[in-house]
């Protein structure tokens, strides 16, 4: 995909933009144990629609509905919440039978796989210094989920499909949150995800669902801040970078959740863990650094 514009980003839009996917990041990453500890209480499929029923009606009177929706943004919409839908449905199935911090690091293989879902969709041509940076968080994603404990997992399996659908979503926001109205955008994909996550726990589950505290405090998380908040936050940020680079920001989704999940769970990180998340760190900052190419990423 071209660049949306000759001239070079603006340093603070920039800057700004970074540090607020990087807070959509953090809510996603410690979101995992929250949704861990709800699916005790809960289906995954029925916990997955109600989350984003409850984002949809918060992000309701915000999302100016009385203006048409037009052809192209309607379009949009599906689009995103056709991968959200898929993405967020089979992440909470496969947390049934796997770890927060495995379940994390799965799904940040989405990062290093953006870029090559942009090149072949849209034909994004990232720096390849940001590549570089890339592959070593790559490898320290690769680090942090522990390979030696043992082979893939049916939770592991299941978010793999999380994965790919989550690459396509980062390389579709990224084209899409340019061209539309940001909450719009994120009013449709929630109110997708939900309906999709709903016809599904009918179809597919005997939906439980027992009432609790903790049950719907989990669920004021999941939907508030990791759904509609982190959502918009992501689709702000991604309007003034490129899906490399929010790929790269997303890379830290992982070391997130490994941290809340030895918090929360008690799950130890042995020491080649801490490396894997120490390089996925040190792939942010070779990113940073002047590389041979003087275009923005």
């Amino acid at each position: 995909m071209s660049p949306t514009t000759s001239r070079p980003p603006d340093r603070t839009s920039a800057r700004r933009a970074d540090l607020t996917l990087l807070l959509a990041t953090l809510v996603w990453g410690t979101s995992f144990v929250v949704v861990k500890a709800a699916l005790a209480a809960s289906t995954p499929l029925a916990f997955t629609a109600l989350r984003f029923a409850i984002a949809t009606v918060v992000l309701t009177p915000f999302a100016r509905l009385r203006q048409p929706f037009a052809g192209p943004e309607l379009g949009a919409g599906a689009l995103l919440g056709a991968l959200l839908a898929v993405g967020f449905a089979v992440q909470a199935v496969g947390l049934v039978f796997t770890t927060p911090a495995r379940s994390a690091f799965i799904v940040a293989t989405s990062s290093v796989l953006a870029p090559v879902v942009a090149f072949i969709a849209v034909r994004e041509q990232p720096r390849l210094w940001v590549i570089g940076a890339l592959g070593v968080a790559g490898a320290g994603m690769y680090l942090l989920a522990a390979p030696g404990t043992g082979a893939l997992n049916r939770g592991d399996v299941w978010t793999l499909v999380t994965a790919l659908c989550f690459a396509g979503q980062i390389v579709a926001v990224t084209a899409l949150s340019r061209r539309h109205d940001p909450v719009r955008l994120v009013w449709m994909q929630t109110l997708w995800t939900a309906g999709g996550a709903g016809l599904a726990a009918i179809a597919f589950e005997h939906v439980r669902v027992e009432w609790s505290a903790g049950l719907l405090g989990a669920l004021g998380y999941a939907a508030v801040f990791a759904t509609a908040l982190a959502l918009l936050w992501q689709m702000r940020a991604q309007r003034h970078m490129s899906s490399a680079r929010a790929a790269l920001v997303l890379c830290l989704e992982p070391v997130f959740a490994a941290l809340a999940s030895w918090v929360w769970f008690n799950e130890r990180l042995s020491a080649l863990q801490w490396t894997g998340g120490g390089l996925i760190l040190v792939g942010m900052v070779l990113a940073e650094l002047p590389g041979p190419s003087a275009s923005p990423s």
